[in-house]
């Protein structure tokens, strides 16, 4: 697949809040905001960084995804269809009864999805198994985990990445999108991470520090981590809840809570 240019992502990146914004009002349901904190990752992932055929996705050489955050699916759904794993006139059955693409992923329903998510903590560990199993089958695959901020309050993110460490476990590439929110309130309310880069560092990570929607931060800081040996990396990706839309940004109200056919109209033209 031919790496498309910056102004190229940025075309993509907008379809893709489009869709989040259609999907979501559609279902009346969903979870924009944190959807739309981390459109600029997911997209250099699928569209610059990993390999992967949508043709094939059982394909042995691939790279493997795991939306950890798996609340975010209306953007994990947008980017395949982008990608080419999901006919895009499906995405308005978002949370559709029958409809595969439900409010957590399911690997279950769609070719391309590595694991079923959405109970929060659970996927580096998930992610820590694929890239073991890589290892023993001798594959040089990479195993990325998209992660929240808010998740790193659940102990089994420790346990895993105490593990990782312990097993100098490399291929193997976590971000966390740091949008400082999580369900009731900021995470720093909530329970607070800071100092998170010296956190990882503690547990023996290769740490990447960046803007999560800078298009060249998100790629060199997915490309340095690619290098990494003999540990696992995480990229700490500072973000925007409801990154794009002006009256989304950094408004909490819209972790869990669609927008209103008004508000879907007002947001869609400011992405026009």
């Amino acid at each position: 697949m031919t790496k498309p240019s910056v102004e190229e992502l940025k075309a993509i990146a907008k379809r893709v809040r489009r869709d989040i914004i259609k999907m979501t009002a559609a279902a009346a349901s969903g979870h924009p905001g944190g959807s739309l904190s981390a459109v600029e990752i997911l997209i250099a992932l699928y569209f610059v960084i990993m390999k992967h055929d949508p043709k094939n996705p059982s394909w042995p050489e691939r790279d493997y995804l795991v939306l950890s955050k798996g609340h975010a699916s209306p953007l994990l759904y947008s980017v395949m269809a982008e990608a080419g794993y999901i006919k895009k006139d499906t995405l308005l059955s978002f949370r559709r009864l029958g409809s595969p693409l439900q409010g957590h992923p399911d690997r279950r329903r769609i070719p391309g999805i590595e694991a079923s998510t959405g109970s929060l903590g659970q996927g580096l560990s998930i992610g820590i198994g694929h890239a073991l199993a890589n290892r023993l089958d001798k594959r040089s695959n990479y195993t990325y985990v998209v992660m929240s901020d808010g998740e790193t309050n659940e102990g089994q993110v420790w346990e895993a990445a105490a593990m990782a460490a312990h097993h100098k476990i490399d291929h193997l590439v976590a971000i966390i999108d740091y949008n400082k929110f999580q369900l009731d309130d900021a995470t720093k309310v909530i329970c607070n991470m800071e100092p998170i880069v010296e956190k990882w560092k503690s547990f023996n990570w290769h740490v990447e520090e960046i803007d999560g929607h800078d298009w060249n931060q998100v790629i060199e800081a997915l490309e340095k981590s690619k290098n990494v040996k003999d540990q696992p990396a995480v990229i700490i990706a500072h973000t925007i809840k409801g990154k794009g839309i002006s009256f989304m940004e950094n408004n909490n109200h819209f972790h869990g809570v669609a927008p209103t056919k008004e508000e879907a109209e007002r947001a869609l033209k400011e992405l026009s």
